[in-house]
């Protein structure tokens, strides 16, 4: 296999360190960046740092752990039950608190394992939206290489089906806090719904899917391509009676799709 330059740079520049951390979700970037680091310096000075939040779902929480454990790097998992009371009614900067208290926990977990730096998977094309979160990672002074390097995700995985990642083509995904209308509470048992409900779509074969909450209405995002089979019978029945099962009263779809 050629090694992109673009890969060799990423590699470069992370053994400039003899040891890191990495900021590991499970999802597409922090995946590629923990590879990257164990192919950089070894699996012995590499540990991925999970944060186990009201806002993840247990699966992609199950998963991220059995990736990790497949690369076989050091895998902590810090838990913090709590919704804080500055991201509880969802302003519009919730990212930047979100942000600035799980990177803030990392930061400490690394600095106690003598670790000296952290690494999260932000990357070139975080550039063009709307990412308060960016402003507390800037601020904590956690690195960001694959923005650096001007890493896109286009490129991303395209090295990630290289390396034989699962991710590879995994769905872009954001936490379950971005289910809700900005200004509205986010309770935890909203959250359980929105995670039953979109991990049922999971199931039968919907990668790309949001369920947004809107009190007890659910607002279905979909690929545009795949709205008639949600609205045909018989998964249509299907679908209202699961989703009124996990706690909502109406089940609806937007009409314009996942965007």
């Amino acid at each position: 296999m050629e090694i992109p330059q673009k890969f060799k740079e990423l590699l470069s520049y992370i053994r400039q360190y003899p040891s890191v951390a990495v900021a590991y979700s499970g999802g597409v970037d922090s995946t590629f960046l923990l590879a990257a680091s164990k192919e950089a310096i070894g699996s012995d000075n590499v540990t991925a740092i999970t944060i186990d939040a009201p806002s993840l779902p247990r699966y992609e929480l199950e998963e991220a752990r059995n990736i990790a454990h497949n690369l076989g790097v050091k895998h902590i998992i810090l838990v913090n039950n709590e919704i804080e009371d500055n991201v509880r009614f969802n302003p519009v900067d919730r990212c930047y608190h979100c942000k600035k208290v799980e990177f803030g926990a990392i930061l400490e977990e690394a600095r106690k394992l003598g670790i000296p730096v952290v690494f999260d998977g932000s990357n070139a094309d975080d550039k063009n939206d709307y990412r308060p979160g960016q402003k507390a990672i800037q601020e904590l002074k956690v690195v960001s290489p694959l923005l650096m390097l001007n890493l896109s995700k286009a490129e991303i995985r395209e090295y990630s089906k290289l390396l034989n990642l699962p991710t590879w083509d995994k769905p872009a995904y954001a936490c379950l806090y971005s289910r809700f209308p900005y200004n509205t509470e986010i309770k935890r048992e909203d959250l359980i719904k929105v995670e039953k409900a979109e991990k049922f779509f999971i199931e039968k074969g919907f990668r790309t899917i949001r369920v947004r909450c809107h009190n007890d209405l659910a607002r279905i995002e979909i690929e545009p391509s795949q709205i008639h089979k949600i609205v045909s019978s018989p998964l249509a029945e299907e679908i209202h009676h699961a989703l009124v099962s996990f706690g909502f009263k109406y089940v609806t779809v937007d009409i314009l799709g996942y965007r």
